[in-house]
């Protein structure tokens, strides 16, 4: 696996044509890699997440991939040609290096969802089928998150029972795919985890949380190793 970050540059036409449509980017970044690539299953998934610093009003695109990616028509069509490449490490130094117990910080950008019954004004049964949902307060985003943080390896921490999870970034875009119109509700959550279960961590990172991935969404990545000893959530 690698995880690569490369520099856009907002003040391009290109850029923010690709930066305002999902859909569009997530067409260049899958262009990053030939089709011959031969990605199994078990390896990991392409993953991908725009973050912006808000010191810098700087834009990174982040991407998590089985194969060593070529950004080159990215960086020539939204970055800095002459001046910034991109950045591309390999992944499994620290894939193996994770460990139970182990304190990390973490930012994920997801798509907070929930199925919602549907019922036929005729009928006393719910329909099978439903509807997805978004959820829409910052309280049902971070529960969305720590009911789902066992299943993926991890627990959130928490200072004297408070989880450190904040909702830093909140989203709703339109854009067109298929000449159909998507809506798409996300939320950056930025804390500190405790790595539980390291097989289930691993799939976290390298295959992603939640719905959307294809679209910016589900891409967990970790920093700097926190020594603190806070209770969990």
């Amino acid at each position: 696996m690698y995880i690569s970050r490369i520099p856009l540059n907002a003040a391009r036409y290109e850029a923010r044509q690709l930066l305002s449509s999902p859909y569009k980017l997530h067409s260049a970044v899958e262009h990053s890699f030939p089709p011959e690539s031969g990605v199994t299953p078990h390896e990991g998934r392409i993953l991908w997440r725009v973050d912006v610093t808000q010191e810098r009003k700087a834009v990174w695109l982040y991407v998590v991939s089985p194969m060593k990616p070529d950004f080159t028509h990215i960086i020539e069509q939204a970055g800095w040609p002459l001046y910034q490449d991109w950045e591309c490490k390999d992944y499994t130094p620290l894939l193996t290096s994770l460990a139970k117990g182990q304190h990390w910080r973490f930012r994920l950008r997801a798509n907070p969802v929930h199925k919602v019954s549907s019922k036929h004004k005729d009928s006393k049964e719910d329909s099978l089928a439903g509807s997805i949902q978004g959820h829409v307060t910052v309280a049902q985003q971070e529960q969305w998150l720590l009911t789902r943080a066992e299943q993926h390896g991890f627990r959130v921490l928490a200072d004297q029972d408070v989880p450190q999870l904040a909702v830093t970034q909140r989203q709703k875009q339109r854009f067109l795919r298929q000449g159909k119109t998507v809506t798409l509700n996300t939320a950056q959550f930025d804390g500190g985890l405790e790595i539980c279960d390291v097989a289930a961590f691993k799939n976290a990172l390298c295959n992603g949380i939640g719905r959307a991935k294809g679209f910016g969404c589900g891409l967990l990545t970790i920093s700097q190793v926190l020594n603190c000893n806070a209770d969990v959530a």
